[in-house]
């Protein structure tokens, strides 16, 4: 018979484990925008770009470092402070830990002193990486103490804003950091001195709604999304339709929120050139 004839043909293993092939875990990642799989080291030369696409991918503290401010010169501010748990979540400080180890970074911003093309200022870079850039009292403390070392040594000031709002896990003392750290830009401004704003994606919450939205200058990267809640919670709050592309950083041009958009391979030259204008015109008043 001719099922008699055939013969179960054996399962080979498809796992070849003499494979020269070598695509090492975590040496990969995927552009959200063109859907390409990119070599990860391609996209950090071409300052965390999309070279596809153009999308911009989220930049960590330490290259955005790199990135502004002259090499050797950063000096990072040591604040010993530590993140507390006031609603004494299990999570947590779980979680926390998790993220330094993960992440390399201590908190959600580093602020410190450097020089930008030789000029000092004083800068706070925040992270998304960790919770989300989100403001809790060590961030808020942070900043804070920033821009009283700014009036201190009479220094300019820059802010690069990434953060989904204040930090729910540390409650209602979260919130109180909008107000300290607008009160602490407010004697920035008697004392004459410059702030830049930076936005870049995405500036929500509670920090558009402070420090990030006072700059004497705000400049935003391209495609960034800013705003205070996302576009379905104001659509369900106001009842209305809202328009498209209104929390991005082209249509927040166009209406006069922030000043100029610029590419990320421009930013430490214009931000040098706003300083170096400030300076002189100080100077002349």
């Amino acid at each position: 018979m001719i099922v008699d004839k055939i013969k179960k043909q054996e399962v080979k293993n498809v796992t070849n484990k003499k494979s020269k092939v070598d695509i090492p875990i975590g040496k990969w990642l995927k552009c959200d925008y063109c859907k390409e799989i990119l070599y990860k080291e391609t996209v950090r030369k071409n300052l965390s770009i999309c070279p596809n696409c153009g999308n911009y991918f989220r930049m960590h503290i330490g290259r955005r470092l790199e990135l502004m401010i002259d090499e050797g010169t950063y000096q990072r501010f040591d604040i010993n402070i530590e993140t507390s748990n006031p609603l004494q979540l299990e999570d947590y400080p779980k979680k926390l830990k998790n993220l330094r180890e993960k992440t390399g970074l201590q908190e959600a911003v580093s602020c410190g002193t450097g020089n930008i093309n030789g000029e000092k200022v004083v800068i706070c870079i925040m992270d998304s990486a960790f919770l989300m850039g989100s403001m809790g009292v060590v961030v808020g403390e942070k900043i804070t103490y920033a821009i009283e070392q700014a009036i201190k040594q009479k220094l300019p000031l820059i802010i690069f804003s990434v953060s989904g709002g204040a930090r729910m896990q540390e409650g209602i003392i979260s919130l109180m950091q909008m107000a300290k750290t607008t009160a602490a830009l407010t004697k920035l401004h008697e004392a004459g001195l410059l702030y830049i704003s930076v936005l870049t994606d995405p500036t929500y919450g509670g920090v558009t709604a402070s420090f990030a939205s006072l700059g004497d200058i705000i400049l935003a990267e391209p495609k960034a999304m800013i705003g205070f809640a996302g576009q379905r919670v104001i659509e369900q709050t106001i009842g209305e339709s809202l328009p498209e592309g209104f929390q991005t950083a082209e249509f927040l041009l166009e209406h006069g929120f922030i000043d100029k958009i610029v590419e990320r391979k421009d930013l430490k030259e214009t931000i040098y050139r706003l300083i170096k204008f400030h300076k002189t015109n100080l100077f002349k008043i």
